[in-house]
């Protein structure tokens, strides 16, 4: 299962946010379920970001969600955003080379 989730930032957050997910990074990773991790940021807004993850299932991303480490992130970076959060979940259908 692909999650992709939008994050926008205020400006005087960006650099707290990088180093948050620095320092997290491998935790997430890590976590049970968890296949693929990246981090994108937005071409044109500096301040957007992406979470585009992997999962094995439906299970174990609630099961991060869920976790500690997930509870603890987010109380973080909520109090820095600039606007709601936007998730998404699909399955990869195909890749074309």
């Amino acid at each position: 299962m692909i999650r992709i989730v939008k994050l926008s930032f205020k400006h005087e957050h960006v650099d707290d946010f990088k180093q948050l997910f620095e320092e997290r990074k491998s935790r997430i990773k890590n976590f049970e379920g968890c296949s693929l991790l990246e981090l994108w940021q937005d071409h044109h807004t500096s301040s957007v970001f992406y979470t585009y993850s992997i999962w094995q299932d439906e299970d174990h991303l609630e099961d991060y969600r869920l976790s500690a480490l997930f509870e603890d992130t987010w109380f973080t970076v909520k109090q820095w955003f600039s606007e709601k959060p936007m998730a998404f979940s699909a399955d990869k259908l195909m890749q074309v080379c």
